[in-house]
């Protein structure tokens, strides 16, 4: 192989979330408006492209720094070709890794506002090893993999949730309580639904107002591995509503499915101190008459909008307070 390219689009958190990483369950839709590629093209030496520090400023070096801290795209790269290495090595012995490529990348994932575009670059790169490599892996053991790069190697908080449904793509239901081991990793189970059950919808989302996932699931994950009731029972709660929502949308009650949408995140809300500037989109939207949830960690939140007309009300008032409103497409 002398070249390959693969793409991962962005992620939307419908239901569930952050219940994911908790034994929960959740619903996801791919969101086709942004996407991560990841090319890899034969050559001598394994040469990653990415991070070319290079700065027109002082400032402009402080930038890159508040937004990727002191390491930059490459630890992804790095992480996911040492996991896929090491599943090979162990799964599939007989596969010869011994080529070399050159790895490059672009993304128009909006980034650090929780649509899942770090894991996206990790899901097109196992994608274009995969291919690279002629190495077939179980579509339902890729997440799991994928979760090992973050969680494991460069210890990033989360859960399956998103590299499942950008494996999968679609709309997914994802039960993480019925946990099956294959080939050593741990997997949930994923049941695909029609995109058509979905009522249309908004994704607003804030790059000015983003943050990194850690930020939220780090300390959930103490307080939940410490017992605390409260952090336990919103999980049990979640799992629930994932249940109720999806009746709702196979009855076509679109008015039920958006009243789950907007407990989802009063649940997330009353479990931990939320960044005061996602609240205000939250209640922004709220204020055009519309649900609102946030559509993974936070800087993104996702809603029913079926009238256009109040579409564009909501465009206008998000707008205001530096939000980009978009129709997610998920087909």
């Amino acid at each position: 192989m002398q070249s390959v390219t693969q793409h991962c689009y962005a992620r939307i958190g419908l239901i569930g979330n952050p219940s994911d990483g908790y034994g929960g369950k959740t619903l996801s839709a791919i969101c086709k408006n942004f996407c991560a590629e990841v090319t890899l093209v034969k050559s001598d030496q394994l040469v990653i492209a990415a991070d070319h520090y290079q700065f027109s400023s002082v400032g402009d070096l402080q930038q890159n720094i508040s937004a990727d801290g002191y390491y930059g795209a490459s630890r992804l790269f790095k992480a996911t070709i040492n996991v896929f290495a090491s599943y090979v090595a162990t799964c599939q012995p007989t596969k010869n890794l011994n080529d070399c490529f050159s790895l490059s990348y672009q993304t128009n994932i909006p980034r650090m506002v929780g649509l899942a575009g770090s894991s996206a670059l990790i899901v097109a790169t196992l994608k274009a090893l995969m291919e690279f490599y002629s190495v077939e892996i179980e579509r339902r053991v890729l997440p799991s993999i994928a979760l090992q790069v973050e969680r494991d190697e460069l210890n990033i908080g989360g859960g399956l949730q998103d590299r499942v449904i950008q494996f999968y793509e679609g709309v997914v239901a994802m039960d993480f309580g019925n946990i099956e081991t294959i080939d050593g990793y741990a997997c949930g189970r994923y049941e695909e639904l029609s995109p058509e059950l979905l009522p249309p919808m908004y994704l607003a989302y804030s790059e000015t107002g983003g943050e990194p996932t850690e930020v939220f699931h780090n300390n959930l994950r103490e307080r939940y591995n410490a017992g605390e009731v409260l952090v336990i029972d919103a999980m049990k709660h979640l799992v629930e509503l994932t249940d109720r929502s999806i009746l709702a949308l196979e009855s076509g009650s679109h008015d039920e499915y958006s009243k789950c949408m907007d407990e989802n995140f009063n649940i997330r809300h009353s479990i931990s101190r939320l960044n005061p500037y996602h609240i205000k989109m939250i209640e922004t939207a709220r204020s055009c008459g519309v649900s609102a949830k946030y559509a993974g960690s936070g800087g993104a939140i996702v809603g029913v909008c079926e009238n256009d007309n109040v579409f564009a009300e909501l465009t206008a008032k998000l707008g205001e307070i530096q939000c980009e409103v978009v129709r997610p497409v998920i087909t």
